[in-house]
C-alpha cells in the first residue's frame, strides 16, 4: 500500500468513505491496514480484541484473516448475509459489525450507535439479542427508524451522521446548562 499523504489518514471518515468503500468494491476484499482503520475510527480500544478473535481462527497473522472475512462478506448474497458472516462466523458485535458493513455498503447500512439509540429512543438492547435472526429484524427497523426520523435528502450515512451530531450537541447543551456538574472529570487530550 502506498501511503503518499499522510494527511489524508488525520481525517480518517474520509479516508474510509473514500478510498476504502472504492477499494473494497473495486477488489472484493481489504488489507489488514484499511480494515484496522475502521476499527479504530469506530472504537480504538477494541484494535487488540478484534485482532486476537481474527487470529483465534487459525491464522498465523492479520493479513490472511482479514482478507479472509472481507472476502466472506463480498461473496455474500445479500445485507443480512453480510451481517451475518461478521456476527455469527467472525464473533463480532453488531456496533462493529455495523460500522464494518457502513463503510463497505454505505447505502445498505447504519452505524449501530448508543448516541442514535438515544435519539430514537429505542433499540438500546439489539445488540444483546442472541437469536441472530431476531437481531437482524430489530436492526432493520433501526434502519427503518434512522431513515424516517432524519432529513429526508439525506443519503443514509449523512442520516445516521445527524442523529449522532444532533446527540451531542443535546448533550453538550445540557452539560453547558448544567455547569458540567453531570458530567465525569476525565480530560482528553485531543489534537
Amino acid at each position: 500500500m502506498d501511503e503518499g499523504d499522510y494527511r489524508k489518514f488525520y481525517h480518517l471518515e474520509s479516508y474510509l468513505f473514500g478510498e476504502v468503500t472504492r477499494r473494497f468494491s473495486e477488489m472484493g476484499k481489504l488489507t489488514a491496514f484499511d480494515f484496522f482503520c475502521i476499527i479504530i475510527w469506530k472504537a480504538n480500544r477494541a484494535k487488540s480484541k478484534i485482532a486476537r478473535r481474527l487470529l483465534e481462527k487459525g491464522y498465523d497473522n492479520l493479513e490472511p484473516a482479514v482478507a479472509a472475512l472481507t472476502q466472506e462478506i463480498a461473496v455474500a448474497k445479500n445485507p443480512k448475509a453480510r451481517l451475518k458472516v461478521l456476527i455469527k462466523n467472525w464473533k463480532i458485535r453488531l456496533p462493529m459489525a455495523s460500522a464494518i458493513l457502513t463503510v463497505l455498503y454505505p447505502n445498505d447500512f447504519s452505524v449501530y450507535d448508543v448516541r442514535v439509540c438515544d435519539q430514537l429512543g429505542c433499540f438500546h438492547n439489539t445488540q444483546n439479542k442472541t437469536n441472530f435472526d431476531v437481531q437482524w429484524d430489530e436492526y432493520q427497523r433501526y434502519v427503518s427508524e434512522v431513515r424516517e426520523l432524519t432529513p429526508p435528502e439525506y443519503k443514509l450515512r449523512n442520516k445516521d451522521r445527524w442523529l449522532w451530531g444532533k446527540s451531542f450537541f443535546t448533550q453538550l447543551t445540557d452539560d453547558i446548562h448544567d455547569n458540567f456538574s453531570r458530567a465525569g472529570d476525565e480530560e482528553d487530550s485531543g489534537t
